[in-house]
This record gives C-alpha cells, sequence and structure tokens, in this order.
C-alpha cells in the first residue's frame, strides 16, 4: 500500500519547472507554452527501485528540430536557485545526472546473437527489466485513441507508433545492481532500450527528468499500476464502460480531474 501511494504520488510532475513550461491542475501535462527550450520538468517525488515515470506525447510543434529528453537525477527540484535552460548539456553538467535525447529511430541496441522480436508479433504481457514486472499493455503508445471497438483490436494492439510521435509513451526507470549502484533504462512503447548508464547512485534520492524540448510540445503523464489495479483504476474502467467513446466522458456530471484521469489511460 505504501509503495502504491509513493507511485501515486511520482505520478505528477514537480511544482518546479522550466519557465516555458505551463502544468493543468492534475500536475500531470506539462506544456511548453513558447519558445523551444526552457521546457524542464521533474517528477513530484523521488522514484522507487523499478519504478517508472511514463509520459505520453500529446502535442508536437513543427519548426524544431530535435525532440523528447528523458533521464534521472540526484537533484532535488527545489534546491536548484535556477532551472537550467536545457537538460542537455546544462542540467547534466552540473553532474549526477544522466540524461538522453529520444530520436526519431531510437531502438534498442541489439547484442550479437540475441532474437529480435518482430513488431505487431504477440507480446509478453509483462515487460522484464531486471527483477521489475511491468504491465506492458500500459507501455505501448498506439495512435487510437482507446480500444472501445473490438472490430479493430487486433489492429490496435499491432499498431505501435515510432518514438518521437504524437500518443509515443516513453518512460524512464532505475534497477538495483549486487553492487549497490543501479543501471538507468529507457523505455520506448513496451520496449526496453536496454542499460542507457550504469553506476547511478541508490544512496540518494532519484528524480525523473523529462525536458518538453524542440519539437515536442506537450506530454502527460501516464499512471501505471502494479500488481494489481488501484481504485482509481477499477472506477475508471467502470466509467469507461457505461459509455461509447472517451468523448462522452466530458458530458459526465464528475469533477474536472476525473474526467482528466478518464480520458488519458
Amino acid at each position: 500500500a505504501a509503495m502504491a501511494a509513493r507511485c501515486r504520488l511520482a505520478a505528477r510532475f514537480h511544482h518546479i519547472h522550466g519557465t516555458n513550461i505551463r502544468l493543468d491542475a492534475s500536475h500531470t501535462q506539462a506544456t511548453r507554452v513558447e519558445s523551444f527550450a526552457n521546457g524542464l520538468c521533474f517528477s513530484q517525488e523521488p522514484l522507487a527501485p523499478g519504478q517508472i515515470f511514463l509520459v505520453e506525447i500529446e502535442e508536437k510543434e513543427l519548426g524544431w528540430c530535435g525532440h523528447l529528453r528523458v533521464g534521472l537525477t540526484a537533484h532535488d527540484p527545489q534546491s536548484l536557485e535556477v532551472v537550467p535552460e536545457y537538460s542537455l548539456p546544462d542540467l547534466v553538467n552540473m553532474g549526477d545526472t544522466w540524461v538522453f535525447a529520444i530520436t526519431r529511430n531510437h531502438n534498442r541496441v541489439v547484442v550479437e546473437g540475441e532474437e529480435v522480436q518482430a513488431r505487431g508479433s504477440a507480446w509478453e504481457p509483462f515487460l522484464l527489466i531486471e527483477r521489475v514486472r511491468i504491465p506492458r499493455d500500459t507501455l505501448v503508445g498506439r495512435s487510437r485513441p482507446s480500444r472501445y471497438s473490438h472490430i479493430l483490436d487486433d489492429l490496435y494492439k499491432m499498431n505501435v507508433l515510432p518514438a518521437t510521435a504524437r500518443r509515443s509513451r516513453i518512460g524512464v526507470l532505475y534497477a538495483p545492481q549486487p553492487d549497490g549502484t543501479a543501471d538507468m533504462h529507457i523505455v520506448i512503447n513496451g520496449e526496453d532500450m536496454g542499460p542507457s548508464a550504469r553506476g547511478l547512485p541508490t544512496t540518494r534520492p532519484l528524480y525523473a527528468v523529462i525536458d518538453v524540448f524542440a519539437s515536442t510540445k506537450s506530454v502527460r503523464v501516464i499512471p501505471v499500476d502494479y500488481g494489481f489495479p488501484s481504485l482509481q483504476t477499477l472506477c475508471r474502467l467502470v466509467i469507461q464502460k457505461h459509455i461509447v467513446h472517451r468523448l462522452a466522458i466530458d458530458g459526465l456530471d464528475l469533477p474536472p480531474l476525473l474526467k482528466s484521469y478518464c480520458q488519458h489511460e
């Protein structure tokens, strides 16, 4: 229960962020309102070992070069005198920060002799990273907004997006190692990219870093349930079951934050 509560707290953006970022009332959507920089965001709480911080790209902006940047930092956002303009190189140059740019063709590096699973084939229901077990379906971004049509359900499941596309889902987590350090993993649409950085300190709190940079204009945090679904998730499923389409949620007599949660799974 304590772990679940901590995960829910971390599945929001910190109130400390770049000068061009605007958060919605729930602190789950971050939008860069001008320029292409000063879009740095952090998780509201430090991540627990194996806990993924997952975001979905909601809006793109043409005319800029570069895409979303993600990673981890051991700096408490509250301690920053000024939020850096860029995650790369500004925040990284402060030390104890590991950030990578997501590219259009970003994909997992295949080890020699490893078999590559074809996109669109039947995936395992859980993604395994070290000893971490995450429900894969939540991690995968797809172009259709939801799965209300049983006729298109198989197509929906196969329709995995490119890394930087709208509705693509990108997450970051750290996996503790036997030597007391941790490896950072980036997950793109349900695929583990492998260790992006090694030797991270586990003795200090690690916050997720999301840089809403250049052509990425807006992202939303996607909460991930570990094990049994939360009461919040069960309520959302009941509401969605009794409507024709998620757009109908706007007409329901529900609090705005609950409407937002039901519309974004």
